[in-house]
């Protein structure tokens, strides 16, 4: 059973850990600024993805409409591709939970308080409402947890696999 494993994964084509961060920075870009998209039309936040890309820059009807929440879900998707590659770069070999947990929460205060003087669809943070705060606060957390559980999962599992092969040469 084992050599047949063996001989599956070398079958298989093996796909990078940075493409597979990649790929998690993407798909957690997705998944939470459409969970951010949803909490503000349920009046959960008062920002959504729509609100930083494109009211901040222009002032027509279409970019109130679901097109563009939609259109800034997969723009929010392609940004992601740089955090998880900032994840990987700094924080891939650290297990656990809270890694995430910080690095969540260290992207929510660069959005919130660095860069919303660039988008100025966004009211400055004190002027947001405690429900917005929270709800993007968390957002934000279970991102960085979402994205840093995920990359350091495939990091470790790498490099077991690499270290098993190495050690079943050496028998």
């Amino acid at each position: 059973m084992a050599e047949n494993q063996k001989d599956q994964r070398q079958q298989e084509p093996q796909q990078s850990v940075i493409a597979k961060a990649l790929v998690t920075g993407f798909t957690s870009g997705i998944l939470w600024s459409g969970l951010g998209a949803i909490a503000y039309y349920f009046n959960f936040t008062e920002v959504s993805p729509a609100s930083f890309i494109f009211r901040s820059f222009w002032q027509t009807d279409w970019t109130g409409t679901w097109l563009a929440e939609v259109l800034a879900v997969l723009i929010v998707g392609i940004l992601s591709l740089g955090t998880a590659l900032i994840y990987y770069l700094l924080l891939k070999k650290r297990n656990g939970m809270w890694p995430g947990v910080f690095y969540g929460i260290g992207l929510w205060a660069v959005v919130y308080f660095l860069l919303t003087p660039i988008f100025p669809a966004i009211p400055a943070f004190m002027e947001l409402n405690s429900d917005t705060w929270v709800t993007t606060g968390c957002l934000f957390i279970l991102y960085g947890v979402f994205i840093g559980y995920s990359i350091s999962y495939e990091y470790r599992e790498f490099n077991e696999t690499v270290n098993s092969y190495s050690n079943q040469g050496r028998v």
